[in-house]
C-alpha cells in the first residue's frame, strides 16, 4: 500500500496478521488447504494397515478404544527394553504398559496377584520331553513352583515377580519356545488335533500346519496389533477333537468325493466366526481349501480382519460382529480380493460325515496307529502340576514313550508312543507322582479357568468350586455317560462355559438390598461341539458358589432319572426341555415321573 506506519502501527499488524494465521491454522477463517508438504503422511511399514484402519475410524468421527491409542503410540512389540529396564529396577508395568507387556506374553495379574503370569506359544499344543522338563525348571527358578495347563492346549507360569519377568521369555526362547503375541490383540496359540501322527481314525496329520501357521506369525510384524484377539486352530478328524467351531478360523480335514468340479481327497473345510463367549460357534463358509494352502487363506482373512474390525468397541471387535454385519459372501469376497484368486466351493453332499470324536479318548489308555504303541491320557486335576511332576512326566516320556508330551484343550496332557508292555509301568510311575490316567465321567470331563484366585476379572474361585462339585457328586451319582462340566469365571468365557453339558460362570450374587454381593454363578445346560454343537441355556441365575455342587448333582439325578433311554445324553435330554421345565423336574426331585 506504500503508506508509512508508526512503529506502534507495525506492531500492531504483525499481530494482527499473526493472529489470522494462528486462526486458519486452527480450522478457523477458512483455513487455506495444507501443502502437500504438511498433509499427514500415509502409514507405511508393516503396521500400516492397523494404522489406516486407526485414521478411517477417527476420519468417519468414531472414537477408537485406549488400547487402539496404546498401539498407535508405541506398539507392544517395541516396548522390550524398556520392559527389561522396569526388570531392574523390579517394579512393575502401570498404565499403557501393562497392555504392551501382553505382547511378549507377560501379563501382570494384580490386584488378585502381585505378580506376572507367562502364557506360552506352543504350536499343536506338542513339546518334546528336554522342553517339558525346561519349563519345570522355569517354573521352580523364577514362578510359582508349578504350571497350568489352558484351554488353548497352552501352559502358563504363574507368580513370576517384577525383575524375572524377561528372564523367563529369554529362556523360554533358549529352549526352542517363545511367549511373543500369545496375549494382547494378537494370534494366540495355534491349536491342532492331540493325536495328530499317532490316531488310527485321523484323515490329516495336522502338526505341519499348525507348525506352518505358528512361524508365519511369528515371522510377519504386520499380524500383531489386530483389532482384538484371534483364534485359529486345525482339527484332523481324529478321536480327540481341536474345538476348531470355538475358533475365529477352524480348518476341519474332510473327505471330498469326486465330481463336484475338485480334486477328490483330503482337503480343509472353512469354518469361521466363533467364539463361545458371544453365543456363536464358528459357522460352514461352504469353502474348502487345499492342504497347502491353508496359511495363505488364514493370513488374507486376518488381513481383511485387520482393515474392517471394529477399533472402537472391545466388546465387538472380533471377526463375529464383521461376518454379522457383512455377510459370509462379501467377506469372502474380500478374502479373495487379497489372495488374488477363488476360493473353491462345493456343495455340503460333496463332504463326507466327519469321524465321530471319543468324549473319553484324552484320558486313559488307546491304542495308536503304529502297530504294539499306544497313547495314554494322564489327568491333571484342573489342568495344575507342580514342578515335581512335570520332571516325572518328562522323564516318562523320555524313557518310555516317544519323547513327546501333547497338551489338550481340556487341560491335560497325553503321553505317546507307550509300548504296550509298558503302560503297566506308566501307570504306576504316574500312581508314584500322585496322577493318574483313570478318571470318572466327571473328573474327565471337568475344565475350569484361573478364576477369582489369579484373575482380576474372575468373580469366583472357580477351580476350587470345580473341584468340589468333583468332589460331591462322584460319590453321589453314578454317571455312566461322558459329561462335560465347564466352570468359568466371567463373561470372557475362558472355560467355554457354553459349550459344556453344563457350564458355570462367575457372577456376583446379590445377597441383600443394600447391594452386598457374593461369588456365586450363572448355570447354562446343553452345550456342545463337533457333530454334537450347540450353545448352552441358562436354567439358573445367581447361584452361591456354596450350592452349585449341590445344583449340578440335582442336574445330574434329574438327567438319569427321566431320560428318554440309557443313551440319552445329558446335553440331548437338556435340550429336549425348556429351560422352565427343566427347572420343575429338578425341583420336582428325580423320582417323579417325565
Amino acid at each position: 500500500m506504500g503508506a508509512e506506519f508508526s512503529p506502534e502501527q507495525k506492531r500492531y499488524l504483525e499481530g494482527f496478521v499473526a493472529g489470522i494465521a494462528a486462526t486458519r491454522a486452527s480450522g478457523g477463517l477458512g483455513a487455506a488447504a495444507p501443502s502437500p508438504a504438511a498433509a499427514t503422511p500415509e502409514p507405511v511399514g508393516p503396521d500400516a494397515a492397523a494404522h489406516r484402519a486407526m485414521a478411517r475410524t477417527e476420519a468417519q468421527g468414531r472414537k477408537l478404544v485406549n488400547e487402539e491409542k496404546i498401539k498407535r503410540e508405541e506398539l507392544g512389540l517395541d516396548s522390550y527394553a524398556r520392559m527389561k529396564q522396569h526388570a531392574r529396577e523390579g517394579v512393575f508395568p502401570k498404565g499403557g504398559d501393562v497392555f504392551r507387556w501382553k505382547f511378549h506374553g507377560l501379563f501382570y495379574v494384580a490386584p488378585t496377584q502381585d505378580s506376572y503370569m507367562c502364557r506360552l506359544r506352543i504350536p499343536n499344543g506338542i513339546l518334546s520331553h528336554w522342553q517339558f522338563a525346561g519349563i519345570a525348571d522355569i517354573a521352580a527358578r523364577h514362578a510359582g513352583g508349578y504350571s497350568d495347563v489352558t484351554t488353548r492346549a497352552n501352559l502358563q507360569l504363574r507368580e513370576i515377580p517384577a525383575g524375572d519377568g524377561p528372564i523367563v521369555l529369554e529362556k523360554l526362547v533358549g529352549l526352542g519356545l517363545t511367549s511373543r503375541g500369545s496375549g494382547a490383540d494378537n494370534i494366540r496359540n495355534v491349536t491342532g488335533s492331540p493325536t495328530a501322527g499317532i490316531d488310527p481314525q485321523e484323515l490329516l496329520d495336522t502338526r505341519p500346519y499348525a507348525l506352518e501357521w505358528h512361524h508365519h506369525i511369528l515371522a510377519d510384524r504386520s499380524l500383531y496389533g489386530l483389532p482384538r484377539k484371534f483364534n485359529v486352530a486345525f482339527d484332523g478328524g481324529g478321536a480327540v477333537g481341536a474345538l476348531e467351531d470355538t475358533n475365529d478360523i477352524g480348518f476341519q480335514a474332510v473327505a471330498v468325493a469326486p465330481g463336484h468340479g475338485v480334486a477328490e481327497g483330503v482337503w480343509f473345510r472353512l469354518v469361521l466366526g466363533g467364539i463361545t463367549g458371544h453365543l456363536d460357534l464358528a459357522r460352514d463358509t461352504g469353502v474348502i481349501v487345499p492342504q497347502a494352502d491353508a496359511t495363505r487363506v488364514a493370513d488374507a482373512i486376518v488381513r481383511v480382519f485387520i482393515e474392517h474390525g471394529d477399533r472402537t468397541d472391545r466388546r465387538k471387535a472380533r471377526l463375529k460382529y464383521v461376518l454379522d454385519a457383512w455377510g459370509f459372501e462379501k467377506f469372502l469376497a474380500a478374502t479373495e480380493a487379497v489372495l488374488g484368486e477363488k476360493l473353491a466351493r462345493v456343495p455340503p453332499q460333496a463332504v463326507a460325515p466327519r469321524p465321530a470324536v471319543d468324549r473319553f479318548g484324552h484320558v486313559g489308555v488307546h491304542r495308536q496307529a503304529q502297530p504294539g504303541l499306544n497313547w495314554v491320557g494322564v489327568v491333571l486335576p484342573l489342568g495344575r502340576m507342580s514342578v515335581a511332576q512335570m520332571h516325572g512326566l518328562a522323564a516318562i516320556a523320555r524313557d518310555l514313550g516317544d519323547g513327546d508330551l501333547r497338551l489338550t484343550v481340556w487341560q491335560n496332557l497325553i503321553l505317546s508312543g507307550i509300548a504296550e508292555a509298558d503302560v503297566a509301568l506308566v501307570e504306576a510311575a504316574l500312581e508314584a507322582l500322585g496322577l493318574t490316567a483313570r478318571a470318572s465321567a466327571i473328573r474327565a470331563g471337568l475344565v475350569a479357568c484361573t478364576g477369582a484366585a489369579g484373575c482380576k476379572f474372575g468373580n469366583a474361585d472357580t477351580k476350587a468350586t470345580a473341584e468340589a462339585i468333583a468332589r460331591h457328586c462322584e460319590s453321589r451319582v453314578d454317571v455312566d455317560l461322558p459329561v462335560n462340566i465347564h466352570v468359568t469365571g466371567c463373561h470372557h468365557s475362558c472355560a467355554q462355559h457354553y459349550i459344556g453339558d453344563i457350564g458355570l460362570v462367575g457372577a456376583r450374587v446379590p445377597v441383600n438390598e443394600e447391594g452386598d454381593t457374593v461369588a456365586g454363578y450363572h448355570v447354562v445346560v446343553g452345550g456342545g461341539f463337533g457333530s454334537d454343537a450347540a450353545i448352552a441355556r441358562e436354567v439358573w441365575r445367581d447361584v452361591r458358589a456354596e450350592d452349585a455342587p449341590q445344583h449340578v448333582e440335582a442336574l445330574l439325578r434329574t438327567w438319569l432319572a427321566h431320560r428318554a433311554d440309557a443313551s440319552e445324553t445329558l446335553a440331548g435330554f437338556s435340550r429336549r426341555h425348556e429351560p422352565d421345565v427343566l427347572r420343575a423336574l429338578v425341583a420336582a426331585g428325580p423320582e417323579q415321573p417325565r
